[in-house]
């Protein structure tokens, strides 16, 4: 895949703003959309639902990678690129790899996205950060019980790998 914009990427990325707009505008969310594209095909769209659904994994990017994975039958979306208004912020980031996208291409900057609140610089430094200095207690809880479901999961034959 190209690290250089052409010109399907400058009609795709007007489509993400487009749908991000037209959402936004009638209070489905904030204001970010998303479009996944393989092979010059739009695999699936999607906007920012947080406010709509009361989900706040509901972001325009891990919408459009549901309905991309569910149109195309796979957790793998290999070969795709993702048209996002704004870039990912870290949540997204994550999904985006996760579901195996081979590009991003993005409009406004997550800076932009700060000024006008949508501040993600927080997460950005918290992942980082030893567990022990997290804002939220993050403790671990380790068992038998769940290293042997690892130690089964290694040994099962009928696994699908991911």
């Amino acid at each position: 895949m190209s690290a250089t914009l052409d010109e399907q990427d400058h009609i795709f990325m007007a489509q993400a703003t487009k749908l991000s707009l037209e959402r936004m505008q009638a209070n489905k969310g904030g204001p970010f959309g998303a479009v996944i594209v393989r092979d010059g095909k739009v695999l699936a769209e999607g906007w920012n639902e947080v406010t709509s659904t009361n989900d706040p994994t509901a972001h325009a990017e891990v919408v459009a990678i549901r309905r991309a994975c569910a149109a195309v039958d796979s957790f793998s979306l290999q070969g795709a690129t993702i048209y996002a208004s704004c870039e990912p912020c870290p949540m997204c980031l994550s999904a985006i790899y996760w579901a195996r996208i081979d590009r991003i291409v993005f409009g406004n900057t997550r800076q932009q996205a700060a000024e006008i609140g949508f501040d993600d610089e927080f997460l950005y430094n918290e992942v980082p950060k030893p567990l022990a200095e997290r804002s939220i207690p993050t403790l671990h809880c380790g068992s038998a019980e769940a290293d042997a479901v690892f130690a089964e999961w290694m040994t099962k034959a009928d696994k699908i790998q991911y």
